[in-house]
């Protein structure tokens, strides 16, 4: 495989991801020692519209924008594709993350031989507090 730049995880990212994955839009920007930034952009799809709750992101897509980072980050972290299932996410919604474009931080916990763990936190564009935190486990299947 090719070295994994930016460009080329989008690549892999264009080639693995389901469509409605692939429509979240989820993109890594840095990847840095262990921790990879990402960013959503904000898409009326993923927003619940009217009513009670309008104008926010549904924390489904959240928790899947968590799943779709982590493993967009593991891949970055690893410098190649393993193939991973989740096997368990843990997800902490702190408060509404507002319609608009979101900032993903994940940060490799542990990257083993079999198993990898990541804390992703999930906030609004420039806002200082959090909207969710997660927490998910993946079993390598390669290994």
């Amino acid at each position: 495989m090719a070295e994994m730049t930016l460009e080329r995880l989008a690549e892999v990212s264009e080639e693995i991801f389901a469509p409605w994955v692939k429509a979240l839009g989820v993109e890594t920007v840095e990847v840095g020692e262990g921790r990879v930034r990402l960013r959503m952009p904000g898409d009326p799809d993923v927003t619940r519209q009217g009513g009670p709750g309008g104008g926010v992101v549904s924390g489904q897509a959240v928790a899947a924008a968590a799943d779709t980072a982590s493993v967009l980050a593991l891949i970055a972290l690893n410098d190649a594709l393993r193939p991973c299932t989740t096997v368990d996410i843990t997800t902490h919604f702190a408060r509404p993350l507002p319609e608009g474009e979101a900032e993903i931080m994940v940060e490799a916990v542990s990257n083993g031989r079999r198993m990898a763990v990541t804390r992703v936190e999930i906030r609004a564009a420039g806002a200082a507090k959090l909207s969710a935190v997660a927490t998910l486990t993946f079993a390598y299947l390669d290994a």
